[in-house]
């Protein structure tokens, strides 16, 4: 378990720090969905991989016939089915392997709250929920990464104590906001990449 002073790292990091392209798209991801900093998007790519490995895994034991591999592999599906990455019925193993960091992107608390008309922007957004602005199923959550349930997401709304319940609040957002659509249509900005790493090998991941 080790010593709880020192927790232990929930991410795992590339295994090549110096790729270009790779770079590239990291800060890509994190302006457009609004992430502090890659370490949040690393986070994601590590529960994506996580369950990437267990279907791996549990495909191989199918195969030989294992029961008890079929009762972990609807257990996943499951699990993936409340947390909204995959439909609650008909999903297949094969289904989790095509998953991309975007589908656990797209169920963090902070992204919800811009899609469900919240907030104007994904700072706003975060600002709110680490204030105690947002409640989930009638709890104020405080983590703007928190992966909401398919259960949870309905519930979504201001913390009745906040002054965001005041329709006349200047900050309060009038309507659907504007950054989900432009999540979905601006294309991604230019990012300079010094040259030395457009230079160095990369190593296959």
């Amino acid at each position: 378990m080790g010593d709880p002073k020192f927790p232990r790292r929930s991410y795992d990091t590339p295994s090549h720090p110096w790729q270009g392209e790779r770079i590239k798209a990291e800060l890509e991801t994190v302006r457009k969905y609004g992430l502090k900093n890659k370490r949040e998007l690393w986070k994601a790519q590590t529960i994506l991989r996580n369950l990437r490995r267990q279907s791996r895994h549990l495909q191989a034991r199918l195969r030989y016939g294992e029961e008890q591999a079929q009762h972990e592999a609807e257990n996943l599906l499951a699990k993936c089915g409340r947390i909204g990455l995959l439909p609650t019925e008909g999903a297949t193993l094969d289904d989790v392997l095509i998953m991309e960091e975007e589908s656990i992107l797209n169920r963090r608390l902070q992204t919800l709250v811009i899609r469900k008309g919240l907030a104007n922007s994904f700072g706003q957004a975060r600002q709110m929920i680490v204030h105690g602005h947002i409640y989930l199923d009638g709890h104020k959550v405080t983590v703007p990464g928190y992966i909401v349930k398919r259960t949870e997401e309905e519930t979504i709304s201001y913390n009745p104590a906040s002054p965001y319940t005041d329709e006349m609040h200047p900050m309060r957002t009038q309507g659907m906001p504007e950054a989900p659509r432009a999540m979905e249509t601006a294309e991604p900005a230019e990012v300079e990449v010094p040259a030395e790493m457009d230079e160095s090998p990369a190593k296959e991941e």
